[in-house]
């Protein structure tokens, strides 16, 4: 990922006016599209979730085995991150997006022939592969499309995919694991199959609608489309090619280490509530598949209270660090009190709670990074820094996994939470220890508010 800034150029009242509504006018198309696409991305990759019930009494598929599936969708999504960039690169954006939806939401489907264990990992590794490079690919469509100030408008709708998809999808995968026994077909199954293929709908959709550059959008003008790329295009270039020993400085860069390692950590906890949440509920007496849907929607609507709030309480606050470690021991006392209460309605405020601190810190830890890491260190740092993220979505539910096999309860994999948080007050002491390198400031023409 690279990190390009607005060229310095002489003002311009009139061409400012007229890219300013061009640029709306591209965001009205592209957003609807990205975000329905990323949303069904975090739908097919989660609704296992609501299925590990069944996985267990029908499969046999114990919650260790279950944990190290989830988690090894992310395990190769991050191994492939960077080669599918390449290519999203080399053919463009729009092709490989839609190849990426075809090819996972046929994998999603395919979660029907789960027998086992170890079709399970397998189904879930070929999702992982088959998804792998959505993310950046979709950061990458943005960077053809809009100068620096609109990209970070753009990323912060973007982050609304994943709360909605846990909003809206939890409830109808609930709904469409009552469907269970007709046509022959078990609940779990019903719910990847029609869950499954208006993805690869969406994929061809894409392939038709979705253009590569404003050049190629027909429902733009010549004028417009060329105010765009120039727009797009003036920028501070990033070398093609960085050098061996650039990326060696960046990963070995403190903030890189630090930055990625407060991001596992929260990763391991978030990833880990969104794939236990629903046993847990179904734990709470709750034996309904609907109801046990409606009721992980929670985690959607606390994920998208923290993406809206979060992020602009963090503006004004002046430290970094401070925030971060209050934030972070929100997450902490939530997974620690589910953990020990056995209160319902206390627990799901407390999912709620939890997926606002876990999600709504995201934007504020690029926040950070982005003003940390300026040059060849950005583009190699905050790639590593994703990875590590990754990561952490393959250790959290299995950690999450190994918990409910010990003591037998979903709940105790919310003590990882706890954990997790602890811990990673130690980096975020240790970061606010580094000093920022001055040459690291945004530059002229950049606000603060456009980095956040």
């Amino acid at each position: 990922m690279t990190i390009e800034i607005a060229a310095l150029r002489q003002p311009n009242p009139a061409e400012d006016r007229a890219y300013d509504a061009a640029a709306r006018k591209a965001m009205r198309v592209l957003v609807p599209m990205i975000i329905l696409i990323y949303l069904f991305s975090f739908l097919d990759r989660s609704n296992v979730a609501l299925a590990k019930p069944a996985f267990q009494h029908e499969l046999g598929i114990g919650p260790a085995a279950y944990g190290l599936g989830s988690g090894l969708f992310f395990l190769v999504y991050a191994f492939l991150e960077v080669p599918s960039n390449l290519i999203a690169y080399r053919i463009g954006p729009r092709r490989w997006i839609s190849r990426i939806a075809v090819t996972w939401g046929a994998v999603s489907a395919a979660m029907i022939f789960v027998r086992g264990d170890y079709s399970f990992y397998a189904l879930r590794l070929l999702l992982g592969a088959a998804e792998a490079g959505l993310f950046p690919a979709l950061l990458y469509l943005i960077t053809c499309w809009f100068a620096y100030r609109e990209r970070a408008i753009v990323v912060s709708w973007l982050y609304l995919g994943p709360p909605i998809a846990l909003i809206f999808g939890n409830p109808l995968g609930g709904a469409l694991m009552t469907l269970d026994g007709t046509g022959g077909l078990r609940g779990w199954q019903w719910m990847f199959l029609i869950e499954g293929l208006p993805t690869i709908l969406i994929g061809v959709f894409l392939w038709f609608k979705l253009p590569d550059r404003p050049r190629a959008a027909a429902w733009l003008t010549a004028d417009e489309a060329g105010l765009l790329e120039r727009r797009a295009i003036a920028t501070v270039e990033q070398h093609a090619a960085i050098e061996a020993k650039g990326w060696a400085r960046a990963l070995a860069s403190p903030t890189t280490l630090l930055i990625g390692l407060i991001y596992f950590l929260n990763q391991v906890g978030w990833l880990g509530l969104v794939f236990f949440t629903p046993s847990a509920i179904h734990q709470m007496n709750v034996t309904s598949p609907l109801l046990v849907g409606v009721l992980s929607s929670s985690i959607g609507i606390g994920a998208l209270i923290g993406v809206l709030v979060v992020p602009r309480v963090h503006r004004r606050v002046s430290s970094d660090s401070l925030f971060l470690a209050a934030v972070t021991i929100g997450f902490l006392l939530c997974g620690l009190g589910f953990s020990t209460t056995t209160d319902h309605v206390l627990k799901l405020l407390l999912i709620i709670c939890g997926s606002a601190f876990g999600v709504g810190v995201l934007p504020v830890y690029w926040a950070i990074a982005m003003r940390q890491l300026n040059g060849v260190q950005a583009a190699a740092g905050l790639a590593a820094i994703n990875t590590m993220g990754l990561t952490g979505g393959f250790v959290g539910p299995y950690l999450f996994g190994i918990a409910e096999s010990w003591s037998g309860h979903s709940s105790s994999g919310f003590v990882v939470i706890a954990i997790c948080s602890a811990v990673a007050l130690v980096p975020i002491f240790l970061l606010s220890r580094i000093r920022r390198d001055p040459e690291a400031a945004p530059p002229a023409g950049v606000t603060q508010a456009a980095l956040e």
